[in-house]
């Protein structure tokens, strides 16, 4: 059955970075589209940013445009998000997804309907 195995969270400094890793199982990784999410304190759902499934093509929410990046290794079967510039509002549970395409189109990323499996979170704080 498809797996996503979250790791990396943890507590930052504001202005730190973190590298939050998904081990995905049970599906050909090479072949979707992958995302990150998170869910703040009494928050609904933000998507964060996502990846083709070739890795080619990568896109950003507004809020952390600049700051993280996200990346894909499809021989090991691993997503990436390398986290910099941490600030306290980032704090959250985040969540790797599943997309049900090779691609979504860029006005379609936060569409959760896009996405058909989701991690169980890893939680990162920013705070002094």
């Amino acid at each position: 059955q498809v797996q996503l195995v979250e790791s990396g969270g943890g507590l930052a400094q504001p202005g730190g970075s973190l590298r939050l890793s998904c081990a995905a199982s049970g599906f050909t990784f090479s072949t979707y589209a992958m995302a990150w999410a998170r869910q703040a304190p009494g928050q609904g759902f933000e998507w964060v940013s996502g990846i083709y499934s070739d890795g080619v093509n990568s896109y950003y929410a507004d809020s952390v445009k600049g700051r993280f990046n996200i990346s894909r290794d499809n021989a090991k079967n691993t997503l990436y998000l390398q986290m910099s510039n941490l600030k306290p509002e980032d704090t959250a549970l985040y969540y790797c997804v599943k997309s049900k395409f090779h691609f979504i189109f860029r006005s379609k990323w936060a569409t959760w309907t896009e996405y058909d499996y989701w991690g169980q979170g890893t939680l990162v704080t920013v705070s002094s």
